[in-house]
C-alpha cells in the first residue's frame, strides 16, 4: 500500500468534536495497523482543492498514493479490502460485513443525522416535524436493539468495519439520550468503544482539534 493520507477539518467547533468522521477511518486504519499521516483542509475556506477531493466540501477523505477516496463508508470499504482485520475474505463473511455497513448509513445514520441536528440547535418537542423524527429513530432504535441481543457484533462473528461505521453512528443517538431504554445497543457500544483503537483514534481527534484553538 503506498503512502496513506488521511485529511480532515483544520479546526472543528467544539461541540461536533469526537463526532467528525474521520474517527471512523482513525479507527480503522488503528485496527489494521496501517501507518498514515493526518493533513488538514481549512474548516473556513474550502477552495477548488478540496472539492476536487471531496466534490461536497466535507471530510474526510483518504488518498492512498495518487487515489484518492471520499465519503467514510467508500474509505471504510477501500481499507477493508486490504486488511482482513476489517473484513473477513470469505464471500459469506465479505457480504454480512457489507450489508451491515450500508445499514449503518442508510438505514441508521439515515434517520439519526437529521434527529441530532434538532437536538444540536436546542428544539423543543414543539418544533415542527420533531415528533415524526423521535418515532423514526425510536423504530430504528427498537429493531437493532433486537439484532444485538442475540450477538456481540454484528457481521461475521467478529468486529468488522459494519461496527465502526454502527457504533460511530449509535454514538451520536446515545448522546442525546436516545438509547436508555436499549441496553443492549449501549453495551455494543461500550465494548467497541474500550478497544484500544477507538480510544486512541478519539484522543487524537480531539488532540487535533485542539491545537488550533
Amino acid at each position: 500500500m503506498s503512502d496513506l493520507v488521511l485529511t480532515t477539518y483544520d479546526w472543528v467547533p467544539e461541540t461536533p468534536r469526537g463526532h467528525v468522521r474521520d474517527l471512523r477511518i482513525r479507527w480503522a486504519l488503528e485496527e489494521a495497523g496501517l501507518a498514515y499521516r493526518v493533513e488538514s483542509t481549512p474548516f473556513h475556506d474550502r477552495g477548488a482543492a478540496h472539492y476536487a477531493n471531496q466534490p461536497f466540501g466535507q471530510v474526510p477523505w483518504l488518498t492512498d498514493g495518487g487515489t484518492p477516496v471520499f465519503e467514510s463508508g467508500a474509505i471504510l470499504l477501500y481499507l477493508a479490502e486490504r486488511s482482513e482485520t476489517l473484513m473477513p475474505a470469505d464471500p459469506d463473511g465479505r457480504t454480512e460485513t457489507i450489508e451491515w455497513l450500508i445499514a449503518g448509513l442508510n438505514s441508521i445514520e439515515m434517520a439519526s443525522v437529521p434527529w441530532s441536528i434538532f437536538k444540536f440547535m436546542g428544539d423543543t418537542e414543539e418544533t415542527p416535524g420533531r415528533q415524526a423524527l423521535d418515532a423514526w429513530v425510536a423504530s430504528r432504535m427498537e429493531h437493532l436493539e433486537r439484532v444485538l441481543k442475540g450477538r456481540e457484533w454484528l457481521a461475521a462473528g467478529r468486529f468488522t468495519i459494519a461496527d465502526i461505521l454502527m457504533v460511530d453512528a449509535l454514538r451520536l443517538v446515545d448522546r442525546f439520550g436516545a438509547l436508555v431504554e436499549h441496553p443492549a445497543c449501549r453495551a455494543y457500544i461500550a465494548r467497541a468503544t474500550a478497544r484500544p483503537a477507538f480510544i486512541k483514534a478519539h484522543a487524537d481527534q480531539l488532540a487535533h482539534f485542539a491545537k488550533a484553538d
